[in-house]
């Protein structure tokens, strides 16, 4: 590969990782859109419940435990996969697969007992947006999840590529921006709906 070829596979390779970034951001101002919406209708229970009545903090701290560590070991991947160690990185993506899904399944618990007791999206404008914003994120997390389904069928059939690489890299920094998003709902959702 000559010297030219190369400077314009590592600019294309800039630009997917600013493209990447500029998706993030758009991300970012929907998210905060939401957060805006929910933050303004939070109050307005239409005499139902708040959230003070309706959170069970142990059950949204396990979420968070089973979220964070999720993460944690997204990042174990990615300096595997750097070292090169391929056992290493389908492994730990496998553990970042089975903690991400495991947080998803106990949301959807959630929301399946809130509906379940009457407390559904249409019950108040306090629970429409609360379901919006952390439906918002489920969504979210489960498109990550078959991205890392797809992310493992790669490394194993192509190994270590450039662009396998390179992907792994983006489905990273999705992964932590997605908790960096739950850690914001679980601040304002959940801990200020029992203060």
């Amino acid at each position: 590969m000559s010297q030219a070829e190369r400077a314009a596979e590592a600019e294309q390779t800039q630009t997917k990782y600013l493209g990447f970034w500029i998706y993030l951001m758009t991300d970012c101002i929907l998210f905060a859109s939401v957060f805006a919406t929910y933050i303004v209708l939070r109050e307005n229970t239409f005499g139902g419940p708040g959230g003070g009545e309706l959170f069970d903090m142990p059950f949204v701290l396990i979420q968070t435990l089973l979220l964070l560590t999720s993460s944690f070991v997204c990042g174990l991947a990615l300096l595997a996969a750097r070292a090169r160690k391929k056992a290493a990185v389908i492994g730990w993506l496998i553990a970042t697969f089975i903690f991400g899904a495991a947080f998803l399944v106990l949301e959807l618990s959630e929301f399946i007992k809130l509906i379940g007791e009457g407390h559904g999206w249409q019950a108040s404008a306090f629970l429409s947006s609360f379901f919006t914003l952390v439906g918002l994120h489920g969504a979210h997390i489960a498109v990550g999840l078959l991205w890392l389904v797809v992310i493992v069928w790669q490394i194993m059939r192509l190994g270590f590529t450039a662009g396998t690489t390179r992907r792994l890299t983006l489905f990273s920094l999705f992964w932590h921006f997605l908790d960096v998003i739950w850690i914001c709902i679980f601040t304002i959702v959940y801990l200020m709906g029992v203060l």
